[in-house]
Order: structure tokens, then sequence, then C-alpha cells
């Protein structure tokens, strides 16, 4: 999918019930995500996003732990092919790495942004491409929200209660409105939920 008009913004995310990214243990307590991220729906869903996407927006942990794992998988002749699809789609797409503290992208068709997320996605907007996909990080999601910037949300929520964690929607953001737009289920019980943004109503 390449345009050259506004291009769409996706947030994409995984959420336990009582809405934490992540569990009481910090950012790398997830495994609860785990058994909803490798079922049969959830990796079809993956490669669906891929495939209309062609620059992903990372903060630095998410670069570098998808660094470390992805272009393994894109390399394992014996991975499932949806996972080989995914690994070898983020080797290839643009990836602009949101850090304060990196001083190079080493990973291919990386580059680190120098500005805020929502003044990069202004930007990227007016340039020619698919969608511009912000994989799993917090931090990305809650700036681009708070500045309206996001236009579909992908929400995997999970059958679990973390029971403590990092939230996505806290008080302060501004009141939106938003249609849910698919809904599915996996094979685990998550629901995979896409909504897009209502504007102009």
């Amino acid at each position: 999918m390449t345009n050259t008009g506004n291009r769409r913004v996706v947030a994409n995310i995984t959420l336990s019930l009582d809405g934490r990214t992540n569990g009481p243990g910090g950012d790398y307590d997830m495994s609860w995500i785990v058994p909803h991220a490798v079922s049969d729906t959830a990796r079809d869903r993956m490669v669906q996003m891929a495939e209309a996407a062609t620059t992903a927006l990372l903060g630095r942990k998410n670069y570098q732990g998808f660094g470390g794992y992805w272009p393994v998988v894109a390399a394992d002749a014996d991975a499932d092919p949806r996972d080989r699809m995914f690994g070898q789609w983020l080797d290839k797409v643009e990836k602009v790495v949101f850090s304060s503290t990196l001083t190079e992208a080493a990973w291919q068709h990386s580059r680190i942004a120098d500005t805020d997320p929502a003044a990069a996605v202004r930007q990227l907007r007016t340039q020619p491409g698919g969608d511009i996909v912000v994989l799993a990080s917090n931090s990305i999601i809650k700036a681009l929200l708070a500045a309206d910037e996001v236009d579909r949300i992908t929400i995997t929520q999970c059958p679990e209660v973390a029971g403590g964690g990092a939230r996505l929607f806290e008080d302060g953001f501004p009141a939106t409105s938003w249609a849910l737009t698919d809904l599915s289920s996996t094979e685990t019980g998550a629901l995979y939920l896409i909504y897009d943004r209502v504007r102009g109503v």
C-alpha cells in the first residue's frame, strides 16, 4: 500500500484486562503476553498489519529488543512462516527510533529521530508511503495520542490481570471518539480490536 496523501498512523499495543502494557516487575515483565502473541490469529493479524505499513516507529527498548530477536527469526528456515515474514519485513522497513541515549542505529534501514514523535509523524505524513505503525512502544503511542496524531489503534486484549505495571490510557489525554471497525477472537481467548479515529463529528 503506497499513497502520496495523508498517511495513516497505526498504534499497535497489547493490554491486560486491567489495562496494563507490562506487569508490576517493570518494562520486561511481559510473560503474560507471550501465549497470546504466538496464536495463529495473532500471527495472521501481525502479517496483515505489516503488509500495509512502510514505516515503523520504535522506542529505544523495543528497537534493541526487536533488533536482537527478529533478524534471527527472519533467517530461520524452521520458524513459523508468518514469523519469518514479519522478521523480514522488520529488516527491510524504514525504522524511526526515538531515543535520547542512542548515538547510532546499526540495524539496516534505521535512523534516530531528532524530534518528538508528533513532529516526526507530521513530517512523515507529507511523504509517500503506506501506514506508519508504532510497534508496542508505550511512550510513543502516548505522545501521539496526546497530540491527536493516531488514526487507528489495534489492541490485543489479553484475558490476563497483570496486577500492576504501566498503563496506556491515563488521565490527561484529550477526549476523542473511536469506531470499532474490526473484531476477532484468538484461540487463547484474547480479543483483537481495531478502532479508527472518528473526526469531524
